[in-house]
């Protein structure tokens, strides 16, 4: 099976890529939904996050309010890294087990993982191949604005507290830009899916 990273800045547009690739056969993962299950009432990280950030970031169903937690780790790098120390180690035991079930399932698999701190974590190392997905910055802070309902400052806030696309550039074996249409990230999309279909085979061939 063929692992591949995707991997961008906050609201760059991953999850079409990953919609995209999934799409056109790939098996595929969403990281933020893995932290989401990691980080649900009754698991180990759920308790840990309410312990250090305390009872004041639950919504009424007890479940971790990601709107009440977030302005927090934005605005304070070190409680930032504290929360990420906490999820990550989760979320990459939740991947590698995803994956392997995905293998045993069909061996001959393109399996993509979608991961917004893949490069900060040092996580990119597992895979065969890193996508990073980029966009123009204005139209980044219009996306995160209009998708999380916030304010320009906040929107540069959280943009800036991530490493920014031009760094994350220098990582990628493949690269999409999706600041045009739906359509063009499409053909993109389909252009490097078709490099990794080449990848994938050549190094079948080099095994065989």
């Amino acid at each position: 099976m063929l692992k591949v990273g995707l991997t961008g800045s906050i609201a760059v547009g991953k999850s079409t890529v990953l919609a995209a690739l999934g799409d056109l056969g790939c098996v595929t993962f969403d990281a933020d939904i893995i932290a989401h299950s990691v980080m649900e009432p009754g698991r180990e990280a759920y308790e840990e996050i309410v312990r250090e950030f305390g009872s004041n970031i639950l919504a009424r169903d007890g479940s971790i309010d990601r709107s009440k937690l977030g302005p927090i780790v934005f605005r304070d790098d070190e409680r930032r890294k504290r929360l990420n120390e906490i999820v990550h180690p989760r979320v990459i035991e939740e991947q590698n087990r995803l994956l392997c079930e995905a293998k045993a399932a069909s061996p001959d698999a393109i399996a993509v993982v979608d991961a917004a701190l893949m490069i900060e974590s040092g996580g990119y190392k597992r895979f065969d191949k890193l996508i990073v997905v980029f966009c123009d910055r204005e139209m980044q802070i219009e996306r995160l604005m209009r998708r999380n309902l916030i304010t320009r400052q906040e929107a540069e806030l959280r943009i800036a507290a991530q490493m920014s696309s031009e760094e994350k550039r220098r990582y990628g074996d493949y690269e999409i830009d999706t600041s045009g249409p739906v359509e063009q990230t499409r053909l993109r999309v389909a252009e490097v899916y078709n490099e990794l279909l080449g990848f994938q085979k050549s190094r079948a061939n080099s095994q065989a």
